[in-house]
């Protein structure tokens, strides 16, 4: 299976297109114009001469030209129909956003498109579907205005998502945080295109380098096993699993249609295909940042800096919990600290350099974990209150991870100041972190990934 005209089509039909700019049609035309998407669009409506100075084509039978993506959006009794026609067009890749299929327990219906697709081998995304969202063609499906959801800025993650809702809704907070997507693919009930083909795609987009899955169910088993193992080999796959509870798994029947089966055995099949769990959506974004940013760690002994005593114990606290080793720092760096540092301060792992830091304590330190071989990733906590912090210290740690010698990691908590620190930072390519113990368990998973390669 091929899904590349999904992403990057010069030919777009969208079916169902009205006038009113409230219609999940009208949204998702404007979105594409909006957007700057610049192939050759194509309305379909029967009933309407023109929209948006586009002619409208009563069918896609009625155009000449070749299609090569179709975005369906008519009720869903019609569904099966405009399939039919878009086969004997030789359309055969297609968005399905129309809901009220197996979801709403339309069987009926579901088989019927289903017969539709295999007569002409169509390939299909959804349905009940948001589609997808590709940040360097600009093909933008999601039928959510554009000043509700904005959208992400080009990148390296693409998330693939069996909620729409939880797609949307994560995609817009993430890019309002500064992540950047490669692509957004919400595939709803799975008749055909299911997660196994879009992970397997994605593996071999050289756009994407990070891969985030939200899944209820698979549709599957073995096929998703083999897709992850291959793939993750090659970048990392985080993904969050729908459904763990009994209550959930209801509500994923009810949602797309799909049995949520054992949370164990999915645990477990992630386990055994290299794939990053996730137990929140905020963790997996958490992770894909560190990863996003990392360089690959010699090995996973940490080291913790600070200039706040209780984040540096919280961090030291949490690397237990999660079985993260802490660094023992080498005879000479130890050495070489105490002849710079001031005399009441214990130089050991974590470093608390206390409310008087400055930039250039910072600095020194960090140039001297830098060189200990005994170190492998650096957490380096800076809580921006202290009054000798000053705005130095972006330059500091940008430096020093520019150098490109081993995993930085900067947790800082605070209001504007913090933010404005942290946003510039993460221009740079540091992952940052509010808390000592998020940035922790990302850290456990940027090395327990590149252990297992």
């Amino acid at each position: 299976m091929t899904l590349d005209k999904f992403f990057n089509a010069n030919s777009i039909a969208i079916i169902g297109v009205s006038r009113d700019p409230n219609k999940v049609g009208h949204v998702i035309f404007r979105n594409f114009i909006d957007g700057g998407y610049s192939g050759r669009l194509f309305v379909i409506n029967p009933n309407i001469e023109s929209i948006l100075n586009y002619h409208s084509y009563p069918s896609v039978l009625d155009i000449e030209e070749s299609i090569e993506l179709a975005i369906v959006a008519v009720p869903a009794e019609l569904v099966p129909r405009v399939l039919e026609e878009c086969g004997r067009k030789k359309i055969h890749n297609i968005i399905i956003v129309s809901a009220g299929f197996k979801e709403v327990g339309n069987m009926r219906l579901q088989r019927k498109l289903e017969a539709v697709i295999k007569k002409h081998k169509l390939s299909v995304i959804g349905p009940n579907a948001l589609g997808v969202f590709d940040a360097y063609s600009k093909i933008d499906s999601l039928f959510l205005p554009r000043y509700r959801m904005t959208r992400p800025k080009e990148g390296v993650i693409s998330f693939v998502c069996q909620s729409g809702a939880v797609g949307s809704s994560i995609v817009d907070l993430a890019t309002s945080e500064g992540h950047g997507f490669a692509k957004f693919i919400s595939y709803g009930n799975d008749i055909d295109v299911d997660e196994s083909d879009l992970i397997e795609y994605l593996g071999n987009d050289e756009k994407t380098k990070i891969i985030c899955l939200y899944i209820e169910a698979v549709k599957n088993g073995r096929k998703f096993l083999e897709a992850c193992r291959k793939v993750s080999r090659k970048k990392p796959i985080i993904a969050i699993k729908g459904g763990v509870t009994e209550a959930g798994a209801k509500a994923a029947l009810s949602h797309t249609g799909s049995l949520a089966g054992s949370a164990d055995v999915y645990f477990g099949a992630f386990k055994q295909a290299g794939v990053i769990r996730a137990e929140t959506l905020e963790d997996m974004f958490d992770y894909a940042k560190m990863l996003e940013k990392c360089i690959k760690p010699k090995g996973g002994r940490l080291q913790v800096i600070t200039n706040g005593g209780g984040y540096g114990i919280l961090a030291v606290d949490e690397a237990a919990k999660d079985g993260v080793e802490m660094a023992q720092l080498g005879r000479e760096t130890v050495k070489g600290l105490r002849k710079q540092l001031s005399p009441i301060i214990n130089v050991g792992n974590p470093l608390d350099l206390a409310g008087d830091a400055t930039s250039g304590m910072y600095k020194t330190c960090i140039d001297a974990f830098m060189k200990d071989k005994n170190v492998d990733v650096l957490l380096v906590i800076v809580l921006v209150q202290t009054p000798l912090i000053a705005t130095d210290i972006i330059d500091v740690l940008v430096e020093a991870n520019d150098l490109k010698k081993k995993p930085l990691v900067v947790v800082s908590a605070g209001g504007e100041f913090t933010e404005v620190m942290r946003k510039n930072l993460e221009a740079n390519g540091i992952p940052t972190y509010t808390f000592p113990e998020d940035a922790v368990k990302a850290v456990k998973h940027l090395v327990e990934y590149y252990n297992t390669l």
